[in-house]
């Protein structure tokens, strides 16, 4: 009995220490800026293929502000042992440390991550994190003027001012500004039909500045599937008409959640290649001047 107890203890031990060699060996050693990858150009392309974009599904990749951290989505569901058929969305985050990239933190998913402008909040939809330390808090919710359980909000995305825009695929798939006066939230008002248009409008990302918004949705003068589309501020405080950002952001394909990094030099956005794969591209934001000029 006594060695069956051992040969049990042994294995055991040798399948922990495997799965801790899988997840530390999950991604290989990052250096340098923006994950280690080479910039693209005014083309979209991969972000990180083979390592962050490859088979199955990933979302939602975005870097905190600093550029010191960067997070994204994917579906556990194919790597545990315990009902692999359920879908289990985990944002993984990584951190950069003496110019070296590793994982320092992974949690459910619940709602897409954008960053306050300062990096102190992690919003996630209706709920947000707050940094404590070298972390997170718990998930918080927001107030009932956000919260509320007639409004399904996939994606909400803050501004240096504290203006929110928000999608809600409950109210067929809409997007909501609340602004913040005199120190004050404001209810939260439709935006107008240049942006409201279409159909699956959603995913909104407002500039810190609030000189422009990128969103997507399925329209007319689209690529084939959901588009890209922004929206710059007009000198009269209103919104000017959705713009297509083109093909070298957009294909025939599905493109959607973007956000741009917080320098301000490249977007990103997830594409879906075919049903089961899902990848995260990136592209120069210079696109978005070239746009501005040109509207």
């Amino acid at each position: 009995m006594k060695n069956i107890i051992s040969i049990l203890f042994f294995l055991l031990s040798l399948n922990s220490l495997f799965s801790q060699d899988d997840k530390t060996t999950e991604f290989p050693t990052l250096e340098g800026p923006y994950m280690g990858q080479k910039p693209p150009g005014l083309q979209a392309e991969p972000f990180a293929p083979g390592i962050i974009s490859r088979e199955g599904w990933e979302l939602e990749g975005v870097f905190a502000p600093g550029m010191k951290e960067f997070y994204f989505t994917i579906d556990r569901g194919a790597y545990t042992s315990y009902d692999p058929d359920n879908f289990h969305p985990t944002t993984v985050g990584f951190r950069q440390e003496n110019n070296v990239w590793k994982k320092f933190i992974e949690f459910r998913r619940r709602g897409e991550i954008t960053f306050s402008p300062d990096g102190n909040r992690m919003h996630m939809a209706k709920g947000y994190k707050e940094r404590e330390g070298d972390g997170w808090s718990e998930r918080k919710m927001l107030d009932t003027m956000i919260n509320r359980k007639e409004w399904g909000i996939m994606r909400l995305s803050a501004s240096s001012k504290g203006t929110y825009v928000f999608d809600d695929y409950k109210s067929k798939d809409i997007i909501r500004i609340s602004w913040v006066k005199d120190g004050k939230r404001q209810e939260p008002v439709l935006m107008g039909d240049a942006i409201n248009s279409g159909k699956m409008t959603a995913h909104p990302f407002i500039a810190p500045d609030e000189s422009y918004i990128i969103w997507d949705s399925e329209r007319e003068d689209g690529y084939g599937d959901s588009d890209l589309y922004i929206s710059f501020r007009q000198e009269d405080g209103t919104w000017g008409p959705a713009i297509n950002m083109g093909e070298g952001v957009n294909s025939p394909k599905w493109d959607a959640y973007a956000s741009v990094t917080p320098d301000g030099k490249y977007i990103l956005f997830n594409r879906g290649i075919d049903e089961n794969n899902i990848d995260i591209y990136w592209v120069d934001a210079q696109i978005i001047e070239i746009l501005r000029r040109q509207n």
